[in-house]
């Protein structure tokens, strides 16, 4: 079924969360200027769109993960934290499996790329709204690749969870807290609750010490 195709009662309040300005407002034209839609928010940044979203209380949201600040799937998180019911459509450049995942865990509902053509966008937003779950061929290629993957281990037998041991792999690879934020899609602050966890668990205090511990050095 298709834009043309699904009925849906006029209009469709859809906010737009994306840092890219020039993406931004294409986006809001789009919505603007297709029957059955409209703009209801757009916001550059998740810090925004967390505190305000709830008020706005739009049927679909459009959400960058890559944002300044707070990640997309970050701010998902917190909205949802806050009881925010509305759907979540991604919508990225990024094409990894974890990514896919950890937005789909955190409670989006689709997963598009930005390349995605206008009217499929469209549909995409229309499926969204009536219980589907769209993503662009390439990313449900991934999911299914990687569903054929082993399952990993959730927890190591130093009591480290799997995110704890992607973390202190970062930092034996000497990625600041930053930069271990933007690889693993999450803000600075939630790197940090991870890290103290991780010394917690080692039992140290420094990161040369969890460094040491974790190689068995």
């Amino acid at each position: 079924m298709t834009y043309s195709e699904i009925p849906v009662k006029p209009p469709l309040r859809v906010a737009v969360v994306e840092d890219d300005h020039t993406v931004r407002a294409v986006l809001e034209i789009l919505l603007n200027g297709s029957p059955g839609f409209t703009c209801a928010a757009a916001y550059s940044n998740g810090e925004d769109a967390v505190t305000r979203l709830p008020e706005v209380n739009p049927d679909v949201v459009l959400m960058d993960i890559n944002l300044p600040g707070i990640s997309g799937i970050e701010c998902i998180i917190r909205l949802r934290e806050k009881g925010f019911s509305s759907l979540f459509i991604m919508l990225t450049v990024f094409e990894n499996s974890e990514a896919v995942f950890q937005s789909l865990s955190a409670g989006a509902s689709g997963y598009l790329l930005k390349n995605t053509p206008p009217a499929k966008l469209l549909d995409a937003i229309l499926d969204v709204y009536h219980g589907g779950s769209p993503m662009s061929r390439e990313i449900a290629r991934k999911v299914v690749q990687s569903f054929q993957q082993p399952a990993a281990n959730p927890a190591t037998e130093n009591g480290l969870t799997g995110r704890e041991e992607e973390i202190l792999s970062c930092l034996t690879k000497g990625l600041l807290y930053k930069e271990i934020a933007g690889k693993l899609f999450i803000d600075v602050e939630t790197v940090k609750t991870h890290i103290r966890h991780i010394y917690e668990k080692l039992q140290v205090h420094t990161r040369s010490e969890a460094i040491v511990k974790y190689l068995g050095k």
